[in-house]
């Protein structure tokens, strides 16, 4: 391929997704410079603020992606917030190529009657808040003694333990010193987690549900009339070693003794309930309805018409991630997703929009775990490859390609870009604080003091409330 220049693309979104596209890209026959925007100013997106703390093996998947960053062959420009510090137009100026992986952040809906009441929540922005996210507020209200966690993925199991575990079991995490002191003074006693379905069907990891049961002064009870097995389920059971490790979990509990449970507080699981009504007075949440559902035989269910009522001052709906509309970028509002074809963006027509590509979530949705999506990057750089090398010397259509361009281009714009140094100097600021408490490290939360800590400008605080 003749050219002048290496090819110039731009991935916007530095979480796994941006991070494996960027390292898949790197290592292509392409003579590629590659640039990688974040939002926030700290990369990694969904393991460092999606992933709650009390998950540190999950969490060791930053080590990986440190590497890739820690090369010196792809440049992070974090602090820099698409559709604000620059826009689409700005981007084909100095890039040849754009990929979006800016993942799902956003609650989906759940449309029953009373999900706006005070008291009802979206799992996405109380996993937010006790991860540290520099952009919600720092304040939490937990007030209930009984609780609703309406789903039954990770998340669900996430946000229940999180509510159940007592704040000092998690003080050896990285929580946030305000995050802490407010669960310590949580009133909950009661937990309950709702699945539509059957026990076979519920989307835990093996992992995730079997460390329920080792959260200390915390009993797991599980209802031995919400176990129901139809031909869909055993076929589940029997193809997947995964669902056989969580159905056996589920059933091992349903065995054991209920005078054993002597915890002060308790998490129970309860399936085949529909979430159906969430009740309120005077516009706070007093309780759920649910009705109870039957398998249909091919691992569906159908509402029966019967329903029960459940005394909870609280719910949490885990019910799924949903994507963000981007400026100038097509958007499927029903799907939650940039349209594309095998990571190729598509306008309205279906036609393919020139050098704009997406990976990740926001391109396939919220489905799979992190690790799934590295086969997702590979498909996407893959057909990129496959239009610059068809375009040949062509592909290189930024005017202007030289990696300063860009940078000179922010700064008149008066965007404070924080590049890898400045992010290596805010990880060692954060370990230093963890250190002194005998904790791997402690998270600086307000977005101005990572900032501040990351360009060296001010010697901030080292509280993180």
């Amino acid at each position: 391929m003749s050219s002048t220049r290496p090819l110039r693309v731009a991935i916007v979104g530095a979480g796994p997704a941006g991070i494996y596209a960027a390292d898949i890209l790197s290592k292509t026959d392409l003579d590629v410079s590659i640039d990688l925007f974040e939002r926030l100013p700290a990369p990694f997106g969904l393991v460092r603020y999606g992933v709650a703390p009390d998950h540190p093996r999950i969490k060791q998947i930053i080590v990986a992606l440190h590497k890739v960053l820690d090369r010196g062959d792809v440049r992070l420009l974090a602090n820099v917030d698409y559709g604000v510090d620059l826009k689409l137009d700005d981007l084909r100026q100095y890039y040849d190529a754009v990929i979006f992986s800016t993942g799902s952040i956003r609650d989906a809906a759940l449309p029953i009657p009373g999900i706006d009441l005070d008291g009802s929540y979206g799992a996405a922005d109380f996993v937010s808040w006790y991860d540290g996210h520099p952009d919600v507020a720092r304040t939490w209200p937990l007030e209930a003694q009984q609780v609703a966690v309406l789903g039954a993925g990770n998340v669900a199991l996430d946000v229940a333990r999180i509510l159940a575990k007592h704040a000092d079991d998690l003080l050896p995490t990285e929580i946030p010193a305000n995050v802490y002191e407010t669960l310590k003074s949580s009133p909950v006693t009661d937990v309950h987690v709702f699945a539509r379905r059957g026990p076979a069907q519920a989307k835990f990891s093996p992992l995730e549900l079997r460390e329920l049961g080792h959260v200390p002064d915390v009993d797991v009870i599980v209802y031995p009339e919400d176990f129901e097995f139809d031909e869909g389920s055993m076929a589940a059971i029997n193809s997947s070693n995964q669902t056989k490790q969580v159905v056996k979990t589920l059933t091992d509990w349903t065995l054991k003794d209920p005078s054993e449970h002597t915890a002060s507080r308790r998490l129970h699981l309860h399936f085949l309930h529909a979430p159906a009504e969430v009740l309120g007075e005077d516009g706070t949440v007093v309780g759920l309805r649910t009705e109870r559902t039957q398998l249909n035989g091919d691992g569906t269910v159908s509402g029966t018409g019967e329903h029960h009522d459940w005394p909870v001052q609280a719910v949490y709906r885990a019910v799924g991630y949903y994507g963000s509309p981007l400026p100038e970028i097509p958007f499927d509002e029903l799907k939650g997703v940039i349209p594309n074809r095998e990571g190729r963006v598509v306008d309205i027509d279906g036609e393919q929009v020139p050098g704009v590509y997406a990976t990740g979530w926001i391109k396939r949705g919220p489905v799979g775990l992190i690790g799934h999506t590295k086969s997702d990057a590979s498909e996407t750089i893959r057909n990129l490859v496959e239009d610059v090398t068809a375009a040949d010397a062509e592909g290189r259509t930024a005017p202007h390609g030289e990696p300063g361009a860009i940078t000179e281009f922010l700064a008149e714009r008066g965007v404070h870009v924080i590049e890898w140094s400045g992010w290596q100097v805010l990880d060692a600021h954060e370990r230093s604080l963890g250190e002194a408490q005998g904790r791997e490290r402690v998270k600086v939360v307000p977005r101005e003091d990572m900032v501040s800590i990351a360009l060296g400008t001010i010697i901030a605080s080292t509280t993180t409330d």
